[in-house]
């Protein structure tokens, strides 16, 4: 008995082989630095020594980079390097917040749906394939033009978009759970369903739903690019990725810099959140284990 008990004493937790399966995935790794660098740089926008983002200056319009402007400056003297560290905070919040917002509707929707399935299931199933049968980005230009343009629109808009991709997959993944062993025992010796979905249903189903989530940043962030770009999204004078890239394509020849870095950073983020998204599968995946 003793020996048992050393050698179970001996196997690694659970959350010691996922971070050792993370830490192993040289691609997770680099994803994992690219939206530590980019959230780092978003949250200590306010304290670094950078102009202000919508200062003007007539004497340096679309100035090339320089020591004095790193990135150079735009078509009426802003700093280019500025209005991209202050575009973070739209490009990323606007990722996570409406990621969160499809997470927060889909996933109760995807529980009941898979769990009770019947008539409830039936009519989510028809609304959220209703809503899938659009794609995603025409139906998040859809939304932000109903709305009116402006970022906190377009973050709702994103996240009612990607919310049947939730939906879906929480289904699918409490139908499989909801006929384990110990789901069914669970249900033999009388457990509240509440009890059941909040301890035993959704703990198994959250890892497939984090991986989807940070892939879904990634897409989230592309959108909001798009809808700023189109005019639907953040706001002028208030920097975004999207809306630099907008004013940049008038300027590509005179200025070809407006347009690279702002580039740059949404292929650089987003390439991180998939990076990291495909790490977080793999260590997260059972099989693997």
């Amino acid at each position: 008995m003793a020996l048992v008990d050393q050698d179970t004493a001996d196997l690694p937790a659970p959350e010691n082989r996922v971070w050792k399966k993370f830490r192993g995935h040289s691609s997770a790794m680099l994803g994992g630095v690219l939206v530590t660098f980019f959230l780092a740089v978003a949250l200590l926008a306010p304290i670094l020594p950078i102009p202000d983002p919508a200062a003007t200056d007539w004497g340096a319009v679309r100035q090339a980079p320089s020591a004095a402007h790193w990135m150079g400056t735009d078509e009426i003297g802003r700093d280019v390097l500025s209005r991209m560290i202050w575009g973070a905070q739209a490009s990323l919040l606007a990722g996570v917040i409406s990621v969160g917002i499809a997470v927060i509707i889909g996933v109760p929707l995807g529980i009941i749906a898979g769990y009770f399935g019947g008539w409830i299931d039936a009519v989510i199933s028809r609304c959220t394939e209703a809503l899938l049968a659009a794609p995603f980005l025409i139906l998040a230009i859809a939304l932000a033009a109903f709305l009116g343009p402006s970022l906190t629109n377009a973050m709702i808009a994103i996240g009612i978009s990607a919310t049947p991709l939730f939906i879906r997959l929480t289904r699918g993944q409490v139908i499989n759970v909801k006929v384990e062993d110990y789901v069914e025992s669970a249900r033999a010796i009388g457990l509240p369903t509440r009890l059941i979905l909040s301890r035993y249903i959704f703990p198994n189903v959250l890892p497939p739903i984090l991986v989807q989530a940070t892939l879904t940043i990634a897409t989230a962030i592309i959108a909001e690019a798009s809808l700023s770009f189109l005019g639907l999204g953040q706001q002028p004078p208030a920097p975004s990725w999207g809306s630099m890239l907008n004013t940049a394509k008038n300027f590509l020849n005179q200025a070809p810099w407006m347009a690279l870095y702002p580039g740059i950073a949404i292929f650089l983020v987003v390439l991180g959140f998939n990076l990291l998204g495909d790490g977080l599968r793999d260590a997260l995946d059972p099989r693997e284990h």
